[in-house]
């Protein structure tokens, strides 16, 4: 395809929107209001020379999958889930094995060849039975048709919604394996790529397992990059940009002397009305009476701030982990808190959030955000990314393995080897 051939009218609206979103006036204040976490909390970052200075354990959990589809009806589809964990700025061993680079653990399926819905049947059933997940379905103590939001047929109706599904419940079971290992303690941190919130796990099981993360005094806590709340931030990093460095910066009595480690961090809770304008996919309420519409109100499960009726467990915030000069929008993270820390009594509905918790998170936090690649960002996250990503060279290490295994088996001519796995587009 002939990319300039895409209308500029169509570039043009794109480039509107953007506009529009990217310049929208804030509505939320630069100065800390006492009390009130929808306003900027600053804070010293933690000295570099520190930051390693604690015992306390960083787990990070994530996942992949990838799939390949060949020109003779085979298909090949997997799914990973793993864990890595950093103590005192350390990788610490969470594997039996003896290899001298891989330390962290993680699960991959046996069964990865599908060619028809038994085939993906057989994926379905292999990953309820993976110890870590069998053991997080004991613990939600209910009926697997309870637990998942989709029937199964939905969760087979193609095979990347069937490894997606995979990735996902196999990521949170390793959450829960996480929180029960012999080297948690108290105040221990277990990070997760994404959101503290699920499409394929219903809320209720999912606050089930924020409860009893709380009761280990354990901080589950999911970061990203990605998401549409930035973009509504944009004007407010701007001004909080421009407060920090002409106003707030020169002022601010710091501990460290070097001028060049004067950094200061922010974070805030976003607001309901930012939340609504993120993800506005839910649609609308209306409240009637006598038959009569007299309010309209837009509701997003991804939105409530509440163990019931949205979905998971998390509250969004934003936050800026490492002070770089003119701070931009990539350089904000997403951070998703368990509401079970932000608000300790919501069970009793009282919405009062714990503000020594919240700053003492963001804080340790910045142990890990300040000497990677990707500043501001949680290290430990990057690293379990690269351990269990599967990569864009999936297709070619997969089917280099097969054809090895074929050939070692010799049970087909070479030629009838190759062919499997040919790739007609490649001749065109």
């Amino acid at each position: 395809m002939n990319y300039k051939e895409i209308p500029d009218s169509a570039i043009g609206i794109v480039a509107r929107h953007i506009n529009e979103r990217n310049n929208k006036p804030s509505k939320v204040p630069i100065i800390t209001i006492e009390g009130e976490t929808e306003t900027p909390h600053y804070f010293e970052i933690i000295p570099f020379d520190e930051i390693d200075n604690s015992s306390t354990k960083f787990f990070a959990v994530d996942g992949s999958y990838n799939s390949q589809e060949f020109y003779n009806g085979l298909s090949i589809g997997i799914y990973t889930a793993g864990y890595i964990c950093y103590q005192n700025g350390k990788q610490i061993r969470l594997n039996n094995l003896t290899d001298p680079v891989i330390l962290g653990k993680n699960y991959y399926p046996e069964n990865i060849l599908v060619t028809d819905d038994e085939r993906k049947e057989v994926i379905y059933t292999e990953l309820l039975e993976l110890k870590p997940v069998k053991e997080m379905i004991n613990f939600f103590d209910a009926e697997i048709t309870d637990i998942f939001a989709f029937d199964k047929d939905s969760i087979l109706s193609s095979l990347s919604k069937l490894l997606s599904f995979c990735q996902e419940v196999l990521e949170w079971s390793l959450v829960f394996e996480v929180s029960n290992l012999t080297d948690i303690q108290k105040g221990d941190f277990i990070l997760r790529d994404g959101t503290l919130r699920s499409n394929n796990i219903k809320q209720k099981y999912l606050v089930k397992l924020a409860k009893y993360i709380k009761t280990k005094n354990i901080y589950c806590i999911a970061i990203t990059k990605n998401s549409p709340v930035k973009l509504e931030f944009s004007s407010t990093f701007k001004k909080i940009d421009g407060y920090l460095q002409d106003t707030y910066k020169p002022s601010y009595p710091f501990k460290t002397t070097n001028p060049k480690r004067q950094k200061l961090c922010c974070w805030l809770e976003v607001s309901d009305d930012i939340l609504l304008l993120a993800y506005p996919e839910a649609g609308q309420k209306k409240e009637l009476k006598a038959g009569k519409v007299i309010e309209i109100t837009k509701s997003s499960m991804y939105a409530v701030k509440d163990i019931k009726g949205g979905r998971g467990f998390g509250v969004f915030f934003v936050a800026r982990l490492d002070y770089v000069e003119k701070l931009q929008n990539y350089d904000w993270v997403v951070a998703d808190l368990n509401i079970f820390d932000v608000m300790p009594e919501i069970e009793n509905k009282n919405k009062k959030r714990n503000l020594d918790i919240i700053r003492h998170i963001f804080y340790e936090l910045t142990r890990l955000t300040q000497e990677h690649y990707i500043l501001g960002y949680p290290f430990p996250l990057v690293e379990v990314h690269n351990f269990v990503t599967l990569k864009h060279n999936f297709k070619d290490e997969i089917v280099r393995r097969v054809k090895h295994a074929l050939y070692n088996e010799q049970r087909m001519d070479n030629v009838d080897i190759e062919n499997l796995f040919l790739d007609i587009h490649e001749r065109f």
